[in-house]
């Protein structure tokens, strides 16, 4: 593969995954390791690593500059609580991905993703319960650590941005609705949480496709913010069963590659 095809290959993934995340409020990870895998044959750990190391810029920026002007609100609170635990979860799933051979792996992902996809589309309520229904300040920010850790775990464990854990904990745990959580996700994202990630899959797999990796982060910005614009303009109903439809769609990839 020469530089500029991988840069381009991985600038159209980074475009697809950059709009879904725009548009659902996931780190990308659901999208990205899958077009990384399937369409670019990339191992399972590179796909992962590569994916994590997209995250490291701001690349959702422009997608919660987006949410923000449409009226959309975000506590900072919880998500620098979310970040705190999201550093430590995503270092501890690394080093165990790195343990793990990349068929069961694979399929790890794949179930992760059909579990997910269920939970969704059986859940028929935007939201657990009013804001004012949900717990104190100690509450939401012990939470926010929960939160945040189960997400990191998940995202060095299966190189995915932890959207899929972090919002739906955000809607069932503390009454967020789909937007409002999608919008968390993603500013939890725009720090370098996954850098610890990063690193242990650097070292374990003797360096990742940088050149590839920076063709991913350019087309995901873009992406995302024109995902954003649609996220915003769908009903929730339709956003839900989407999401679900898309987890589903990707575990059948996924299962069918393994």
């Amino acid at each position: 593969m020469t530089p500029l095809f991988a840069w381009l290959a991985g600038a159209a993934s980074g475009l697809a995954g950059g709009a879904l995340s725009g548009l659902f409020g996931i780190g990308g990870g659901i999208v990205l390791v899958p077009l990384l895998g399937l369409a670019l044959h990339l191992n399972q750990h590179h796909a992962q690593g590569v994916t994590l190391a997209a995250m490291l810029l701001p690349i959702g920026l422009p997608a919660v500059i987006h949410y923000r002007r449409e009226g959309v609100p975000l506590d900072w609170g919880l998500v620098a609580m979310i970040v705190i635990g999201f550093l430590v979860g995503v270092y501890l799933g690394s080093l165990t991905a790195n343990l793990i051979p990349e068929r069961p792996l694979r399929w790890g992902f794949v179930a992760f993703l059909i579990v997910m996809a269920v939970k969704l589309l059986m859940e028929q309520r935007g939201g657990a319960a009013p804001h004012d229904a949900v717990g104190g300040a100690k509450f939401r920010s012990g939470l926010g650590l929960a939160i945040g850790l189960a997400g990191g775990a998940l995202s060095g464990l299966l190189g995915i941005g932890g959207g899929v854990v972090i919002i739906p904990a955000l809607m069932w745990g503390l009454g967020q609705d789909q937007r409002e959580a999608q919008l968390t996700s993603l500013a939890v994202m725009l720090p370098p949480i996954g850098l610890p990630g990063v690193l242990v899959y650097a070292k374990a797999q003797h360096g990742l496709p940088w050149v590839l990796l920076l063709g991913v982060a350019v087309g995901f910005a873009a992406g995302a913010y024109l995902g954003a614009m649609g996220g915003v303009r769908l009903p929730l109903s339709r956003l839900r069963k989407a999401f679900a439809g898309l987890l589903m769609v990707t575990a059948l990839l996924l299962a069918f590659k393994a």
